[in-house]
């Protein structure tokens, strides 16, 4: 787990934003956020990968039905740019430990990769995740986020409690906030 330090704050590229179990903003309650891109000076920039919108890229459009890559899963990335569709892919090269992201990638580089690579997983994306200057930094120093390594486990699984599970791992202090109900008036 990484922790939050404001005199050398971490490069967040290829961590995980996990809101804190009291972040009330519609937009980022009880997600996870894979950041592909981050500087203090221009922001950040990921996507929400539990939030499946339950179609797939031949649902959304037309012209991928029947394709390679009309199956891929389309999740709701963030609220920026929501008309727009991001393509990415990745994998985990199991020899090496090591993650291999390919973000805002092409429909053609998209096809190739899932024809080529069968254990390259695939997600289209409805709009992004974006923090202009400090201002990710300013919410991890108001505790909105716990910042989560990425861990295999942490991409995979039932969306719906996927929060839940990487909350449990990285902070098990905060288990009783993440097991209350959304609306605490149904407690």
């Amino acid at each position: 787990m990484h922790a939050y330090d404001p005199v050398s704050p971490p490069d967040l590229r290829g961590s995980l934003l996990v809101a804190h179990p009291v972040l009330r903003d519609p937009n980022f309650s009880r997600t996870i956020v894979l950041i592909s891109a981050h500087s203090p000076e221009d922001g950040a920039l990921g996507v929400i990968t539990n939030r499946p919108l339950g179609k797939t890229l031949g649902d959304l459009k037309d012209e991928f039905r029947g394709t390679t890559i009309g199956h891929v899963p389309v999740y709701l990335g963030g609220p920026v740019a929501t008309n727009e569709v991001l393509l990415t892919a990745w994998d985990w090269d199991i020899l090496g430990g090591t993650f291999r992201l390919h973000f805002g990638i092409s429909a053609e580089a998209l096809s190739d990769l899932v024809r080529d690579e069968p254990t390259m997983q695939a997600r289209a994306f409805l709009g992004y995740s974006g923090w202009g200057e400090g201002q990710v930094e300013g919410e991890l120093a108001e505790d909105a986020w716990v910042i989560a390594p990425l861990v295999r486990g942490y991409l995979e699984g039932e969306p719906g409690s996927l929060w839940r599970k990487v909350l449990r791992a990285e902070k098990p202090e905060l288990t009783f906030l993440a097991d209350a109900p959304e609306d605490p008036t149904l407690n």
